[in-house]
């Protein structure tokens, strides 16, 4: 009963559309038409703009997602560049603390040697004026023992050797006393040996 009565209803509702469309004017239904056709294109039209800006916007997101990763090397690059300019950085501040030092070092050791050089020459001026007044006397004692004994020594030998010519009466006699191997008692005796008694 439920379903004959549902039945009616879209009967009615049929019949009432025919009569509307029969009651209408065409020119209404052609206008009707047309806006529906336009609102149509329109429709794909805004679904071609928006299809474009989307795949606009995919492009954009896809370039910046590009320049965002170079960015994220860009930058692990430079801190990587910064760490080994700041290692640098530290290996030069400990060379030039080490020159510092060293240069330091080498002031004091110039001083140093100032002093010892301005020591050295106060000591040669001493020494000057020593052999300006020992030297003559020296020669002078030197002179009288070469009369006495006419021995000529020689001065550039080695601390423990004497070396030297006796000049006697009739030949000259080489001196070679190695001063090491022998007792200073028996050098003496050997050297007045040269000597002459006779006056």
């Amino acid at each position: 009963m439920a379903q004959s009565h549902k039945f009616q209803d879209l009967e009615e509702m049929g019949e009432g559309l025919v009569a509307f469309i029969n009651s209408s004017q065409l020119e209404t239904l052609r206008q009707v038409k047309d806006e529906h056709l336009a609102l149509f294109d329109q429709h794909l039209e805004t679904k071609k703009i928006v299809t474009q800006i989307l795949k606009d916007v995919a492009q954009i997101e896809e370039r910046a997602g590009q320049m965002l990763l170079d960015m994220g090397e860009e930058k692990t690059r430079g801190e990587r560049e910064l760490e080994s300019l700041g290692e640098q950085l530290r290996q030069a501040t400990a060379k030039s603390q080490m020159s510092d030092s060293e240069l330091q070092f080498l002031q004091r050791e110039l001083e140093s040697l100032r002093n010892t050089e301005h020591e050295l020459e106060t000591l040669q001026s001493e020494v000057d004026e020593d052999t300006t007044e020992v030297i003559p006397s020296s020669i002078y004692v030197a002179q009288v023992y070469y009369l006495i004994t006419k021995i000529k020594w020689e001065y550039d030998t080695q601390p423990n050797v004497l070396k030297g010519v006796h000049y006697g009466a009739d030949l000259a006699t080489p001196i070679n006393i190695d001063t090491s191997t022998r007792s200073r008692s028996d050098v003496s005796d050997q050297l007045w040996g040269f000597v002459s008694t006779e006056w």
